[in-house]
């Protein structure tokens, strides 16, 4: 029969054994990492996308409005519809035509240009825009401007750039772009 002591030390020598192997350590401390890094990962993978997205948008209303700096839009009888259709022409590669949208507002020469945000103190979208073509040879400034509610993915694993329906599963952020010009003279 083995003595107490002997019997005290098997526990100890497999202990020991175990605290030196060193096996599946390194999937361990990968699995503990994993879910940090892949989170981190996606998360500047949706900022890049939405900087870019809203680069494209920036871009596209620059070319569009450019049409209604240079007179293309008065003397073409631009509507609504052909000015929407112009810039989803620059911009559809990336975002949803149906989910744009454009606010064309003129003001008068010295009047202020003032504008409601268009997102409530609740956080939903304001859908209410305008859209005036400007007259040649006036001094009236034109104020252009894009909206685009881009949807987020990263925000259900607790990043939020949601600035739309934030606290909500489809929370979106609000891409906006602006023009503001005079009318060049004919």
């Amino acid at each position: 029969m083995p003595s107490s002591h002997q019997a005290n030390a098997l526990p100890l020598r497999a202990l020991r054994r175990l605290r030196r192997d060193q096996r599946g350590s390194a999937a361990i401390e990968f699995a503990l990492v994993a879910p940090l890094f892949f989170g981190l990962l996606f998360a500047i993978f949706e900022i890049g996308m939405t900087f870019f997205a809203g680069q494209v948008l920036e871009n596209g209303l620059q070319q569009s409005a450019r049409k209604m700096f240079t007179h293309e839009a008065y003397t073409k009888n631009f509507s609504q519809k052909d000015f929407m259709d112009d810039l989803c022409s620059q911009v559809s590669m990336l975002l949803d035509c149906n989910k744009l949208r454009v606010d064309v507002r003129v003001f008068a020469e010295g009047a202020p240009i003032i504008f409601e945000p268009p997102i409530d103190a609740d956080g939903k979208f304001v859908d209410v825009f305008n859209y005036q073509n400007p007259q040649p040879d006036t001094k009236e400034t034109v104020v252009v401007r894009a909206f685009y509610q881009w949807p987020l993915i990263v925000t259900q694993l607790g990043f939020n750039l949601a600035n739309i329906d934030a606290n909500t599963p489809n929370g979106k952020y609000l891409l906006a772009a602006l023009s503001a010009f005079r009318v060049e003279p004919q």
